[in-house]
């Protein structure tokens, strides 16, 4: 990493969710294999999340084809949505998670580019489910659609296993960017110093392990989020024989005793996790935590569980000047993912 100018030198950073927006970025699901069985089922909560997104921001879209463009426009009026809010964009994919290979947006306003894009390396969570090429290229693609900057680290890095303040510290997992499946070749503070130097942070603070279930090997955007700059909300499990009980526990104990840069202690906001969801004998990843934060409305994934409202109440005192929405993600979960894994902001400038 010699006399390589990095984003950080250039004064760009990635600002928290919250921040405005221009527009919010998906990549259309089309692999079978990811919901197998049962992909049908997932367009229409899918185009529910856009109708409620795109209703404040621009989505934009990446499909295939005009086959694929038509498809999606095809559930997306059906779903009631305003079309005039939809861009499309013709960057293949092989898969649908877009928080993980789309692009990291970088902003500095004080640039003549104001707007710039990361590029990490994306091998599909540790190489479990390849191809993964056409999703690898992806950030290049939309960098050059758009006809500004981007950086590539060269390092394996996904975006559901950060989360940022805006304020220059950035929450992750131990289990995930230490897996040796990821960079194997790097250990912690060689990565510490990848994350200062391509999202302009000055603080790391590490949690542990994921929750059962989750096949990211441990994504912090299931566990713990920021709310604003110094409040998160961790998931907690009140059953102590469950099998999430334990590690969530040791994350709250790990959170309390953090401190951000300005000394502060974190505002710790305990939420609930949804009774476990399985389907084929297999434990899903669902958690209230995989919520994306939109520039009207927070999209919170339910599960037709006790718990839905108890976790919108608690996420609706969070973010006052949002409308916190519950769109079921019984059959989306099945995929292993939710709504924050699916979406990627890009931030206005």
């Amino acid at each position: 990493m010699n006399n390589i100018i990095t984003p950080k030198d250039l004064g760009y950073y990635f600002p928290a969710e919250w921040h405005k927006h221009t527009a919010t970025w998906l990549s259309w699901p089309h692999k079978e294999a990811s919901w197998p069985g049962k992909i049908d089922t997932i367009y229409a909560p899918y185009s529910q999340f856009i109708k409620v997104v795109s209703e404040g921001e621009l989505v934009c879209i990446n499909v295939e084809n005009e086959a694929m463009k038509a498809f999606s426009a095809h559930h997306l009026m059906n779903a009631g949505v305003n079309m005039d809010h939809i861009k499309f964009y013709f960057h293949p994919t092989n898969d649908a998670w877009c928080r993980d290979h789309g692009p990291a947006f970088l902003i500095n306003p004080n640039r003549p580019e104001k707007k710039a894009i990361v590029d990490w390396d994306y091998n599909a969570w540790g190489d479990k489910y390849p191809p993964y090429e056409l999703d690898d290229v992806v950030p290049t693609l939309i960098s050059r659609a758009y006809g500004i900057p981007v950086f590539h680290p060269g390092i394996v890095m996904e975006g559901g296993s950060v989360d940022f303040n805006g304020k220059g510290t950035i929450l992750t997992t131990t289990a995930c960017l230490l897996n040796e499946n990821r960079n194997p070749h790097l250990g912690q503070a060689e990565i510490e110093k990848y994350l200062y130097d391509y999202y302009g942070a000055e603080q790391i603070l590490w949690l542990g392990d994921g929750i059962v279930g989750d096949d990211t090997d441990g994504h912090i955007d299931d566990i713990t989020r920021f709310v604003n700059e110094d409040t998160v909300v961790t998931v907690i499990e009140e059953n102590k024989a469950d099998d999430n009980y334990h590690l969530l526990q040791e994350n709250l104990e790990a959170l309390k005793k953090m401190r951000l840069l300005n000394g502060k202690q974190l505002n710790i906001i305990e939420l609930p996790m949804p009774s476990p969801v399985e389907y084929e004998d297999q434990r899903l990843p669902a958690s209230y935590a995989n919520f994306y934060i939109a520039n009207d409305v927070v999209a919170v994934p339910t599960y037709r569980d006790k718990n839905d409202d108890k976790a919108l109440s608690i996420l609706t005192a969070c973010f006052p000047d949002r409308k916190v929405v519950g769109i079921d993600s019984t059959d989306v979960i099945w995929g292993l993912g939710s709504w924050h894994c699916l979406s990627q902001q890009e931030p206005a400038v």
